[in-house]
């Protein structure tokens, strides 16, 4: 006789036990997982004496006495990956004391590859390392990158980690989910200092996305290299967080075993052996090592070993490519390869006065009771003073100052700031104030709930005071674009002041996180309503070549074009460059940086480029006679208008659509 069929209820019931035996099985396997106590952190600081090394005598010829301001410092905008790649591969192979490297994500791929074995080769020549990561991502093909902490002079430490097994996609999964507040919140600070000399800041990762060398995706990016002053208070920002008790040393959290399991299990997946890196001696020799040695096997963003291949394209929610296991092409290693460092020497450097916003490394809570200590400051190289926000913008106007984004620069009159501190002396954490309730923040203590900080103490708060001292034009590109009332009510009163606001952001179809998206259509009619142009960036691979003079498309062939710039540009005179999104979470949540440059030169260059990128590789939002939503084709494109999200599935609208209600802003 034939057996009856279950029911529907009887069906969830069973896959739901299954689930859940999976899940305690996991959870069994790997243990709940704890962060380690009493942890040793040795404290260290900058070099002191940066003008005795190569790079810091490299323009003196040419610095602030032919400027005629002794206290400017030299800017190089770096505009196409190539020249983001290049630049980092000079600091590293002109070093001579020392190398800072502080990321939100160091993929481990092809480029990411080249530049830690070239680091290893410094460090063996005398260099000291010292490599600050945030612990999100370093899960299995990628925790591999933590094996730089075993190399001699090489220092690493992650902060904020995620406890949980590195080898288990549900361990850690189980881990985030049992520390949801403090795992929300993340370091997202973006820099690479050599000899505290000459640095590196903005967008950009590490990682082949972010260079032009990802066959399926690249990021469209914009970075600043920096030299002079200014250099010195990045690396003050880099202590405070590499002395910050958040940061835990590499071998507090992962043992070498640990680390060679992984990477068998890597191995495994790949089907293959891993590369072989070269990485230069003391003596100039080379010596051939297992790449998992230096900086991992290399391949892009990896899934942990337990994850089944998702393929390349990109995929929310955290915005960070996730390609398929098996390494890079031969063709992605031969260009890369291929690529030699920047001659410094002869880079056409402008020289400018700027300052620098940074978020303190207490904007991280340590738990809930903590939560809503986190001002935006950073103190000045000779002494605990920093300058006002205003400051910085004396040419655009002098609003009051918020509370606690002060940028530090020579540019800006000094004003005296209690909580700042010497470099040498690790900040302290202090709590001061609850989170803003009407931010999209949460009484601490409320499980689950998210702590945030209180308005006006973060960079993004800064920048939003910077708005309030504009005149006539702000031009903006923020990849992720989700602005909370305060964003708007700035956006309001500049259109108020007859001031003229372009915001350039993501298309769903070129956005590598779309449920973010989510947060930015909502507010799309609205934003119109208050007279904002509002354009979206194109994802196909025509609109690669061309933004920002190059992604990388011409080297990558067909791949995907996402816009990853953080930029401000205001009157036509200040140009900010940094890691930060005028969304709620680099807003409430994230640390951040940001460099702000007084000069009209470099903010004619950064225009001309983000105008070109409006014209010809973006859609316009518009209304149609109806008051209906219309994007207008890009100048030149051949393509028509559009009455939905361009280049997106049905499928993926009707999901973000369903999905919406239920995302809130500030977790976007």
């Amino acid at each position: 006789m034939r057996l009856p069929m279950p029911t529907c209820a009887s069906c969830l019931r069973r896959l739901c036990s299954g689930v859940a035996a999976v899940v305690v099985a996991a959870i069994l396997s790997t243990g709940c997982g704890s962060l380690p106590k009493d942890v040793a952190r040795p404290v260290s600081t900058a070099l002191q004496t940066p003008e005795a090394t190569a790079l810091g005598t490299l323009l003196s010829a040419s610095g602030p006495a032919a400027s005629k301001a002794p206290t400017a410092s030299a800017f190089l905008l770096l505009n196409t990956p190539e020249e983001a790649f290049t630049s980092r591969l000079a600091l590293v192979q002109q070093a001579h004391k020392t190398l800072d490297l502080q990321y939100y994500a160091i993929h481990v791929d092809a480029s990411s590859e080249r530049l830690l074995r070239a680091v290893v080769g410094a460090a063996r020549r005398g260099v000291r390392v010292r490599i600050l990561l945030d612990d999100f991502h370093s899960t299995g093909r990628n925790a591999l990158v933590m094996r730089m902490a075993f190399e001699p002079n090489i220092e690493m430490r992650m902060f904020n980690p995620v406890a949980g097994s590195r080898a288990s996609a549900l361990g850690r999964m189980w881990g985030s989910l049992t520390d949801f507040a403090r795992v929300q919140q993340r370091m997202h600070n973006k820099l690479f200092l050599a000899d505290n000399a000459m640095g590196v800041t903005g967008g950009r990762n590490l990682g082949d996305a972010y260079f032009g060398n990802s066959e399926a995706g690249n990021f469209v990016d914009m970075d600043v290299l920096a030299a002079g002053p200014i250099v010195r208070e990045m690396s003050r920002s880099f202590d405070s967080y590499w002395n910050n008790e958040r940061a835990y040393p590499v071998q507090s959290l992962i043992t070498r075993e640990e680390l060679a399991r992984i990477r068998a299990q890597v191995l495994e997946d790949d089907g293959g052996n891993a590369p072989r890196i070269e990485a230069s001696g003391a003596s100039g020799t080379a010596e051939a090592r297992p790449a998992a040695t230096a900086s991992g096997p290399a391949n892009p963003q990896g899934n942990a070993p337990s994850d089944p291949p998702t393929g390349s394209r990109p995929r929310p929610p955290d915005g960070e490519p996730r390609p398929a296991s098996g390494g890079p092409t031969p063709e992605q290693r031969e260009r890369i390869a291929r690529e030699q460092p920047m001659d410094l020497a002869r880079a056409d450097f402008v020289w400018a006065p700027a300052a620098l916003m940074v978020d303190k490394p207490t904007k991280i809570p340590l738990d809930d009771a903590a939560a809503g200590a986190g001002a935006a400051v950073a103190s000045a190289p000779n002494g605990p003073a920093a300058p006002a926000a205003p400051a910085v913008a004396a040419t655009v106007a002098e609003p009051a100052a918020p509370s606690g984004a002060r940028p530090t620069g020579p540019c800006a009159a000094p004003a005296p700031l209690a909580s700042s501190r010497p470099a040498s002396t690790p900040p302290a954490d202090t709590a001061q104030g609850r989170p803003s309730d009407s931010a999209g923040g949460a009484t601490p203590g409320t499980p689950g709930a998210v702590p945030t900080v209180p308005s006006g103490d973060t960079v993004v708060d800064g920048l939003l005071q910077l708005m309030g001292a504009t005149r006539s034009e702000l031009l903006v590109i923020s990849p992720y674009f989700v602005p909370g009332d305060d964003m708007k009510a700035a956006f309001a009163r500049a259109r108020s002041r007859g001031v003229r606001v372009r915001i350039l952001t993501n298309s769903l179809a070129s956005n590598d996180a779309p449920i973010a998206h989510v947060g930015y259509a909502r507010h799309r009619e609205e934003l119109l309503d208050m007279g904002i142009e509002l354009y979206e960036m194109r994802s196909e691979p025509s609109g690669l070549g061309s933004a920002f003079g190059s992604s990388g498309g011409s080297s990558t062939g067909e791949s995907r074009a996402m816009l990853h710039s953080k930029v401000m540009v205001i009157d036509g005179r200040l140009l900010v460059i940094g890691s930060m999104n005028l969304d709620m979470r680099s807003q409430l949540q994230n640390t951040e940086i940001a460099l702000l440059i007084r000069s009209p030169e470099l903010s004619r260059e950064a225009a001309a480029q983000i105008e070109t990128a409006m014209r010809r590789n973006a859609w316009r939002l518009d209304r149609d006679p109806a008051g209906r939503l219309i994007w207008r084709a890009p100048e030149g494109s051949g393509l028509q208008d559009a009455t939905h999200d361009p280049g997106s599935s049905l499928g993926l609208r009707m999901l973000l659509r369903l999905l919406g209600p239920l995302a809130p802003d500030h977790l976007l």
